[in-house]
C-alpha cells in the first residue's frame, strides 16, 4: 500500500513539474505558429461533429428533466432559465471537455507516444531541440483554443435543442422560455463556461502529452498510455469542474437571489 502511495505521489509530482516546464516554454522563442495552426485544425476536425451530435440530446434531456421538475414545483415560467443555465454553465463545458479529451487527447497521446518509442524525441534532444517547446506547447494551446470555440458551438446547439424539445414536446411558449432566461441569466454565466472550457482544454492536452512523452514498452505501451490519459483526464476534469463551480458561486452573486 505504501509503495502504491509513493508511486502515485511521485507521478503527481512529475506531472506537476511537466506542467511548469510547459508553462515556461510558452513564452520561449521561437514560437511554433505553423504547428499550432495544424494542431488546431486537426483537433477541431475530430471534435466538431461529435460535440454537435452529443450536445443535441444533452440539451434535450436537460430540457425534458427540468421541464418535468419545474412543473411539479409549479414554476413552469422558469423552465427556460433552468435549461439554458444548465447547458451554459455545466453541460457545455463538460461535453466539450469529454470530446476534447476523448478524441483530441487520445490522438495527441498516441502521436507523442509513437514518437517516443521510435526514439524521435531522443533524437530531437540530441539536436538541441526541446520536445516540450516544439511539440507540447502548440498542442496545449491548440486544445485550449479549440475548447473555447467548441464550447460556444455546444452551448448554442444545446440551448437550441432544449428550446425545441421544451416548446414542441412539453407545450411551452417561446416567449416564456426566453423571458425567464433574461430574468435569471447573466454575462458571468457565459464567461464562467468559457473559462471552464479553457481550463479543461489545457488539462486534457497536458495529461495526454505527459502520458505520450512517458510511454514505454512498445506499441502496447502506447495503447496503455492512451487509455490512462483518457481516464485521468476525465477524473481531473470532473474534480476541477467542482472546484471552479464552487468558487464561481462564492464569488459571483446570482441574479434574482
Amino acid at each position: 500500500m505504501a509503495d502504491i502511495v509513493t508511486v502515485g505521489l511521485r507521478g503527481a509530482g512529475t506531472f506537476f513539474t511537466f506542467c511548469l516546464d510547459t508553462a515556461r516554454a510558452v513564452v520561449r522563442r521561437p514560437f511554433q505558429v505553423r504547428e499550432l495552426i495544424q494542431q488546431s485544425w486537426f483537433i477541431s476536425s475530430v471534435s466538431i461533429l461529435p460535440a454537435a451530435l452529443v450536445s443535441i440530446p444533452f440539451g434535450a434531456v436537460i430540457a425534458l428533466q427540468l421541464g418535468s421538475l419545474v412543473r411539479q414545483l409549479g414554476a413552469q415560467s422558469f423552465t427556460g432559465a433552468a435549461s439554458v443555465l444548465a447547458v451554459v454553465r455545466e453541460a457545455g463545458p463538460i461535453v466539450t471537455a469529454l470530446i476534447i479529451a476523448g478524441a483530441g487527447g487520445s490522438a495527441i497521446c498516441a502521436d507523442l507516444g509513437a514518437r517516443r518509442i521510435r526514439e524521435e524525441l531522443d533524437a530531437m534532444q540530441v539536436l538541441g531541440i526541446d520536445p516540450v517547446q516544439r511539440l507540447v506547447v502548440p498542442r496545449v494551446l491548440a486544445s485550449m483554443l479549440v475548447a473555447v470555440l467548441l464550447n460556444g458551438l455546444v452551448s448554442v446547439v444545446g440551448v437550441g435543442g432544449g428550446y425545441v424539445f421544451n416548446v414542441v414536446m412539453q407545450g411551452g411558449t417561446p416567449g416564456a422560455y426566453l423571458a425567464s432566461f433574461q430574468a435569471l441569466g447573466q454575462l458571468p454565466d457565459l464567461i464562467a463556461g468559457e473559462v471552464k472550457a479553457l481550463v479543461f482544454g489545457a488539462i486534457a492536452a497536458l495529461v495526454a502529452s505527459y502520458q505520450g512523452l512517458t510511454a514505454k514498452g512498445g506499441p502496447k505501451g502506447v495503447g496503455d498510455a492512451v487509455n490512462r490519459s483518457v481516464v485521468l483526464s476525465f477524473m481531473l476534469l470532473f474534480a476541477v469542474n467542482f472546484v471552479i463551480t464552487a468558487v464561481y458561486f462564492q464569488v459571483v452573486p446570482q441574479k434574482g437571489s
